[in-house]
């Protein structure tokens, strides 16, 4: 190894001052980059106030909107009458079925004897008779007295206690007269009055048990188990569970509440159910029409907008491969024409394609065919735009070799350009399908049609959060499939081995 003297380096130096006499700006270029990236994120956190954002964001409310896309609730509706008698109701599209008895509700009954009719008047006291009155005729009329039922009294049997188990550690016991809650360690008594109509707490209020106004509604939450909400003469019960209920067979079917062997038992070997088909067709029918989850539906519209996104990525490529080799200044040698037909293409592609779909939708009507619209034009704009830079950049010499040939205008566009750009073309046309996949989901929610209106629908209702999960789902899963085949596609098409 040689070693280069004093002398040496000078003379290098003085033949290249470039290299040993930085400037400013370059000695220092990365201390000065990460100080000016630093400033802009600090600005940015600054202005956006993100640091509020996060110290004052409801975190427990985004847990319990996540926890609904994973979960069911029942919902029991415990009310309290004037004479302290218990009754539960249950919500009609509750997914507990009817006659609903969980085991995680456990009720206390006892003989009470009741009064109906007591708010009425005597019959006795017979209201007075009201003074006579003129018809249009001008007779007198007199108005006969109206009966009152007399109050009955009966001995009932009727609730007087509900123990209400959330989850494992969660607990309330619900009587007339108190509403006592746990939830791990702590407990708390509430004390209800009907007549007032206040819910008063025996003590300090723990964390997770919310009342705005003293005497006011009591929110008590039990984190991913539910919450509660009670008032005076009314407890409102949410309790939440793990899965998603009765997604293959509604309350309404007749495989409701079997388990999946006597399923299976049923439709393979059992006695028919329904005499008018078998049980195998019976099971898949309920299955397609489940009122809950409507998967034939979901499957319908989600194959709509795997056909609005194939359909208008076609025609775009369709349409902007003649219209690229017009824009391309190496091809048509016309700069007016070059440039009416680029800035026609800038102009599909400026207006997004949402803006589009509201503009088809207006046009159209709602559905499809506005989804496909508005996808064409879009993409006809862009392929329009990446087909004609790609011949712009061809090797010229392929094509000079084929014209040297004699061969004509057509053939040297044939067999001395396509070559070239083919590939390109069908790799962007397959990436751009696989993109507009997404894309149709996003337009259809504005009325173009297929699962994004559908998706829309169920996040519109705030309460079918399950249903949106199992739809999100089915895009990912589709969107996947289709960027396999996509790049399986592209890989054979430009030779490269994956």
């Amino acid at each position: 190894m040689t070693h280069l003297s004093a002398a040496d380096m000078d003379k290098i130096a003085a033949r290249h001052p470039e290299i040993f006499r930085r400037s400013l700006l370059q000695r220092y270029k990365v201390p000065i980059t990460v100080s000016v990236l630093a400033l802009y994120f600090a600005f940015s956190w600054w202005f956006f106030a993100v640091g509020k954002v996060i110290s004052t964001a409801n975190w427990s409310i985004a847990g319990n909107y996540l926890a609904d896309w994973v979960s069911y609730e029942i919902r029991p509706e415990i009310n309290i009458a004037g004479d302290g008698a218990i009754s539960i109701a249950y919500s009609r599209f509750d997914p507990i079925g009817p006659n609903p008895n969980p085991n995680w509700l456990v009720t206390q009954k006892a003989m009470m004897t009741r009064t109906t009719g007591a708010a009425d008047a005597p019959a006795a006291a017979a209201p007075a008779p009201k003074p006579s009155s003129f018809n249009f005729m001008g007779a007198a009329t007199q108005q006969a007295p109206v009966e009152v039922a007399a109050p009955t009294t009966r001995q009932e049997e009727v609730i007087t206690k509900a123990d209400v188990r959330l989850g494992a550690h969660s607990s309330l016991l619900v009587d007339p007269a108190s509403v006592e809650l746990t939830r791990g360690a702590e407990s708390v008594t509430l004390m209800l009055d009907r007549k007032a109509g206040t819910v008063l707490a025996d003590g300090p209020l723990p964390t997770w048990v919310e009342q705005r106004e003293r005497g006011g509604r009591v929110m008590a939450y039990f984190g991913f188990d539910g919450w509660v909400d009670i008032s005076a003469d009314r407890v409102r019960v949410r309790n939440r569970f793990f899965g998603w209920a009765n997604f293959f067979f509604d309350t309404n079917s007749a495989f409701f509440g079997k388990s999946t062997g006597e399923v299976i038992s049923l439709v393979t070997s059992g006695a028919r159910l329904d005499p008018a088909q078998s049980n195998l067709s019976l099971a898949w029918n309920d299955i397609l029409y489940n009122p809950s989850w409507q998967h034939l539906d979901v499957w319908t519209k989600l194959a709509q907008t795997l056909v609005m996104a194939f359909v208008g990525t076609v025609f775009a490529s369709l349409v902007a491969f003649p219209l690229s080799f017009i824009a391309a200044r190496n091809i048509t040698r016309n700069r007016p024409v070059n440039q009416i037909t680029k800035r026609f293409f800038d102009f599909l592609r400026s207006v997004d394609m949402l803006i589009w779909a509201l503009f088809f939708t207006r046009a159209f009507g709602p559905g499809p065919l506005a989804g496909i619209s508005a996808i064409f034009f879009t993409d006809t704009g862009t392929f329009g735009k990446l087909y004609s830079e790609a011949l712009e950049n061809i090797d010229d010499k392929q094509r000079e070799g084929v014209k040297s040939v004699g061969a004509s205008p057509l053939a040297v566009q044939r067999f001395g350009i396509l070559p070239q750009v083919l590939p390109v073309f069908a790799s962007q046309a397959l990436y751009f399908w696989e993109s507009n996949t997404r894309s149709a989901t996003i337009i259809g929610a504005v009325g173009a049609g297929g699962i994004g209106l559908k998706l829309w629908e169920a996040m519109r209702t705030n309460q079918n959060w399950e249903n949106v999960c199992y739809m999100v789902l089915l895009i990912l899963l589709v969107v996947f499939v289709f960027d396999a085949i996509s790049n399986l596609l592209r890989s054979k098409l430009i030779g490269a081995q994956r």
